[in-house]
């Protein structure tokens, strides 16, 4: 058996005990199939890690940059009180059409809001309204802004927030220092910017299984 194998018939074993889909969660991923969306959400283990995370911070108010289909903004959701709120921001008003969709059909419709547009637009739009301090960011849109999404992240949180960067490990490539490719250096400077920044304390976790070798950013806001 390989080890690709291998790995995902570990998170199948694990999904079926601990993280199992839904009707709704599988109607999510299957209209985004339909819609041609990209099969780059998050994975059901992912999903439950992300809910749980959102649960120990006791979350109400919950930043998303990267929404997709919708599919890890449910699991997000769903960790909410009936009066959180969940702001999604997405770039494509395709991928935001069909995320609608699917998060009326969660229920989730009233405490979510999805917004259109580059983040980097919304996000000084957003940080105008002055909202709440968000207690979980979960980032995961272009990788080339990692960097801003992290900084935009600190404007919009306070002590013991909690920032989460998807996609860090990027198959290992994230080692390559010289590496000209965007993905790699916008990672490579948002996991620089976590370790010596003043007010952030951070790791990062290697993840294999359905979706290969990649891995999750966790960083703490301190002050």
């Amino acid at each position: 058996m390989s080890d690709s194998q291998l790995w995902d018939d570990v998170d199948a074993y694990f999904t079926t005990h601990l993280a199992p889909n839904d009707e709704v969660l599988e109607a999510a991923l299957r209209d985004s199939e339909a819609a041609g969306l990209p099969p780059i959400s998050v994975t059901a283990n992912q999903g439950k890690l992300l809910q749980l995370l959102a649960q120990i911070q006791g979350a109400r108010q919950i930043l998303e940059i990267g929404t997709l289909g919708g599919y890890s903004t449910i699991w997000l959701g769903r960790a909410l009180p009936a009066d959180g709120r969940l702001v999604s921001l997405e770039y494509s008003p395709k991928h935001a059409e069909v995320a609608t969709r699917n998060l009326a059909r969660a229920g989730l419709d009233k405490i979510v809001e999805v917004r259109v547009g580059p983040a980097l637009e919304s996000l000084p739009q957003l940080a105008d309204e002055n909202p709440p301090p968000f207690n979980l960011v979960f980032i995961d849109a272009d990788k080339a802004n990692n960097p801003h999404y992290v900084e935009w992240a600190l404007k919009l949180t306070s002590t013991g927030s909690l920032i989460v960067v998807d996609n860090v490990v990027r198959g290992g490539r994230v080692i390559d220092a010289d590496s000209t490719e965007p993905d790699i250096r916008g990672t490579r400077a948002a996991i620089e910017l976590i370790a010596g920044h003043p007010r952030l304390s951070g790791t990062a976790i290697q993840t294999v299984g359905g979706k290969g070798y990649d891995g999750f950013a966790l960083a703490r806001v301190l002050a």
